[in-house]
C-alpha cells in the first residue's frame, strides 16, 4: 500500500492520498473541527460514455443512451434488501448521482461512521441485478424522464447543449429517453459495470470527523484486487460550430428563462479543469455581480437575482454559461456577446482582474470548511489528474496576460447560442 501525504502551505492542511491493493484510489481528509463526515465512492463514469472498448477485447461496443444514469438506480439493489435499508440503521444520509462523465454514491453522517463506509463500501462492489427488477426500474425511470421533460429549468439547459454540440453525447438527456432504456437489461448493466466500476477506474474520497486508520482497515477487509483493465473511450469529433444559435420553446412557466453559452475549446483532461478556473475569473469579470454589465441589465429590468454564470467542463468539453429570468433574453445575449467582443479589443482592466480573483480565490478557499465540498472537490480533481489543493495554486499564480490570452483563444461569440423558455400564449 503506498501512501502518501498531500500538504497545502497556503492553508496549513494536509490530506491522505493511498493506492490500495486492490487498484483504488483512496483520498483522506480528517478535520477533527467539523461535526460531520462525508464520504463519496466515486467512478469515472456518465451519461457520456457510451461507446467505448476494454483493453482486454478487441471490438468497440455501444450501449443505450441512458445507461449510467439506470446502473446508478440499480446499484443500490443488495440479496439482503437495499442499501437505502441499512443506512437507515445507521442513521446516515445516502444518495447518488449521475454527472456526464461520473457516478457517484454518498453519505454524510455524524456518527456510526464505519458502518455506513461498510455499507457503501460493499454495496458499490457487489452488484445485484435480476430481470425482474430491471423490468421494474424502466417504469420508475420512465416516470423520472417524463419529470425532466417537465421541468422548465432542465429544459433550458439541454436544449443550450443540444443547440452548442452537433455531434458530442452531452447533449443527450443523462437519463436517456424512454425508448433508450428500454433496450437495457441485466446483461447490459453487469457488462457497464465490469467496465467502469473496475477500481483502478474508481477513487474513495473521505473527508471530515473520522478516523483514517478505521477507513483503511474496512477497505482491507473488504476491498478485493481488481484486473488491471482500462476502458477506452470512443472519440466523438465534434465540429467547432455550433448546430444553432437559438432554440425558443414554450412551456407552463410565469417568467421567461433563457441560457447563453459559448462553446469552448478543449484540450486535454488537465488542462480543462486549469482552464476552467480561468473561465471562471472570465464569467466574473464579464457579468458577475461586481460588474458594469451586470449593474447596467439589472437597472433596466433585463436580469433579477436568478441571473447566475457557471463553466462546464470535462475529458472533451468546455463551455461558459450565463442564465437566468429575463423579459427579453435577446437583449441580454447581445449584451454578453458585445462585451466579450470589447474585453477582447480593449484588454480587461487590471483592477477588474485583480477584484474577480480575488473574489474567487475566497470561494474556493471557503471549499475547505465543510466537509462535503471537500471531499467533492478531492474526488473531482483526481479525476482530472490534479490533487485538491492544486485549484488554489493555479488561481493564485493567475496573471492578467494568461486571462487575456485564455479569453482571446477560448470565446468566439460566433459559437455560442441562446435557449429560451417563455410562458405559453
Amino acid at each position: 500500500m503506498k501512501k502518501e501525504i498531500i500538504r497545502s502551505q497556503r492553508l496549513g492542511e494536509e490530506y491522505i492520498r493511498v493506492e490500495h491493493p486492490s487498484g483504488l484510489t483512496i483520498l483522506l481528509y480528517p478535520t477533527p473541527k467539523l461535526a460531520s463526515t462525508y464520504a463519496l465512492f466515486a467512478t469515472k463514469y456518465g451519461s457520456i460514455d457510451n461507446s467505448f472498448r476494454r483493453s482486454d477485447e478487441s471490438e468497440f461496443v455501444t450501449v443505450p443512451e441512458g445507461i449510467a444514469h439506470y446502473l446508478e438506480h440499480k446499484m443500490f439493489d443488495c440479496k439482503d434488501g437495499d442499501a437505502f435499508s441499512k443506512y437507515a440503521k445507521t442513521g446516515a444520509n445516502a444518495n447518488a448521482y449521475t454527472s456526464f462523465d461520473k457516478t457517484a454514491y454518498l453519505f454524510s453522517c455524524t456518527d456510526h461512521f464505519e458502518e455506513s463506509l461498510r455499507i457503501l463500501l460493499e454495496f458499490v462492489t457487489e452488484p445485484y441485478f435480476t430481470e425482474a427488477s430491471v423490468a421494474k426500474e424502466q417504469g420508475i425511470i420512465g416516470q423520472e424522464i417524463g419529470m425532466y421533460d417537465d421541468d422548465p429549468d432542465w429544459q433550458v439547459y439541454f436544449n443550450l447543449l443540444g443547440a452548442l454540440y452537433q455531434e458530442h453525447p452531452l447533449r443527450i438527456d443523462i437519463a436517456g429517453t424512454v425508448e433508450t432504456i428500454a433496450r437495457i437489461d441485466a446483461d447490459l448493466l453487469y457488462r457497464c459495470y465490469d467496465c467502469f466500476y473496475n477500481l483502478h477506474n474508481m477513487v474513495l474520497s473521505v473527508a471530515g470527523n473520522f478516523d483514517p486508520d478505521a477507513a483503511l482497515r474496512l477497505c482491507d477487509e473488504i476491498l478485493q484486487p481488481a484486473a488491471p483493465i482500462t476502458v477506452e473511450r470512443a472519440h466523438v469529433s465534434e465540429p467547432e460550430a455550433v448546430r444553432t444559435h437559438r432554440v425558443d420553446v414554450s412551456m407552463p412557466v410565469a417568467t421567461t428563462m433563457f441560457q447563453v453559452g459559448f462553446k469552448g475549446v478543449s484540450a486535454d483532461e488537465k488542462t480543462n479543469y486549469e482552464n476552467q478556473i480561468i473561465d471562471e475569473v472570465i464569467n466574473e469579470i464579464v457579468a458577475g455581480e461586481g460588474s458594469a454589465l451586470y449593474r447596467e441589465l439589472y437597472d433596466q429590468g433585463l436580469i433579477n437575482n436568478t441571473f447566475g454564470t457557471e463553466v462546464m467542463c470535462g475529458r472533451d468539453y468546455m463551455a461558459l454559461i450565463f442564465g437566468g429570468e429575463s423579459k427579453d433574453p435577446d437583449k441580454v445575449y447581445e449584451a454578453i456577446c458585445r462585451e466579450f467582443d470589447r474585453l477582447k479589443t480593449e484588454g480587461v482592466s487590471a483592477a477588474d482582474f485583480e477584484r474577480c480573483k480575488k473574489a474567487l480565490y475566497g470561494k474556493y478557499i471557503g471549499i475547505f470548511s465543510s466537509s462535503s465540498s471537500i471531499a467533492t472537490v478531492m474526488m473531482e480533481t483526481h479525476f482530472f489528474g490534479l490533487g485538491a489543493f492544486d485549484v488554489l495554486e493555479v488561481l493564485s499564480g493567475l496573471t492578467l496576460e494568461q486571462l487575456e490570452a485564455r479569453l482571446r483563444e477560448n470565446v468566439d461569440t460566433a459559437r455560442s447560442a441562446l435557449s429560451i423558455v417563455r410562458p405559453m400564449a
